[in-house]
């Protein structure tokens, strides 16, 4: 427990109420299953309910506005991903400051994409695909969990350091983007892990790489895009937790010493390894640096491809 005192919360003891935690999208997806792997522990530590709360829509900004509005009483704490690095750059304008709205908590996991395709693709490597795709503009077609998220910003990446024109088909999540690559409807998808291992070892899918900067200890004997023929290449997603700005100090520093020592737990880390995530737990000032790095890099590749925020 922490003591401290602030206009919020004068001569109170931290934490005295539940803390809500907001998450940008509907259950069921990477952002809810590791806010949930955390809210959990987080609450038998600090003896209080961590409330999970639901609020999504409008590619995470509904959220983010709502956690930025927030008082900054340590009672209300946002996870968020790279749509928050990249929203700025896809939209005009913003409710909400992405800076200086928000204090920078820690860095809780990543995970790399998987290329994919459908088994009727005549290609058994990146370089093979890369090559048929230079032969072959426009015929090859990638699926999206949607415009702007990580599934199209992987595909957008690798049309630009591969040189090819490869087709976006955007769909409404993860599911039905999957669904239509088994269907053969697109030839290929850079897929989270979780629904694409089980059609893979159907034979109904072919993996070529992962998109991170090293190989998964899910499928370690699958090379990446980088050691495969693209050098430089790497996407991962990635999850982290901010709090509304101004919140006070001390307790941003309670709050990550306690979220690393979830994400240092042993079955923490295991329950997250299971669906191909990595615990990646930082310091609030690491965690703020890495959303500024994340929206520098892909603010080039969302200009190249001309993406927009609806």
């Amino acid at each position: 427990m922490l003591s401290f005192h602030s206009a919020a919360a004068s001569a109170q003891t931290y934490p005295a109420k539940p803390i809500r935690f907001i998450l940008p999208y509907p259950p069921g997806g990477g952002n809810d299953f590791v806010a949930r792997v955390i809210a959990m522990r987080l609450a038998e530590n600090i003896h209080q309910q961590v409330v999970i709360d639901n609020r999504g829509g409008a590619h995470g900004i509904i959220a983010t506005d709502l956690t930025a509005k927030a008082l900054p009483d340590g009672y209300t704490i946002f996870m968020c991903g790279t749509g928050h690095a990249i929203n700025p750059y896809m939209y005009g304008k913003l409710p909400y400051d992405s800076e200086k709205d928000f204090a920078a908590i820690s860095l809780a996991a990543v995970a790399p994409n998987m290329l994919v395709l459908h088994p009727s693709v005549p290609a058994a490597s990146v370089r093979e695909l890369i090559a048929l795709a230079k032969a072959n503009p426009q015929v090859l077609h990638f699926a999206s969990a949607g415009g702007g998220g990580n599934s199209q910003l992987a595909g957008e990446l690798f049309k630009l350091l591969a040189g090819v024109n490869v087709v976006h088909v955007p769909y409404r999540g993860t599911g039905p983007a999957s669904t239509a690559l088994l269907a053969g409807e697109v030839q290929m998808m850079f897929s989270t892990l979780p629904p694409a291992l089980p059609q893979l070892r159907a034979g109904k899918l072919r993996g070529l790489a992962v998109t991170g900067a090293k190989r998964s200890p899910v499928v370690p004997d699958m090379p990446t895009i980088a050691e495969s023929g693209l050098p430089g290449y790497e996407a991962i997603g990635w999850w982290g937790i901010l709090a509304p700005g101004k919140t006070p100090l001390p307790v941003v520093s309670m709050l990550n010493a306690e979220i690393i020592k979830v994400l240092n737990s042993e079955d923490a880390k295991a329950q997250l390894a299971r669906e191909g995530i990595e615990a990646a737990a930082s310091t609030p000032e690491q965690f703020a640096a890495h959303i500024r790095t994340e929206g520098r890099k892909w603010a080039s590749v969302i200009k190249s491809a001309k993406i927009k925020g609806e």
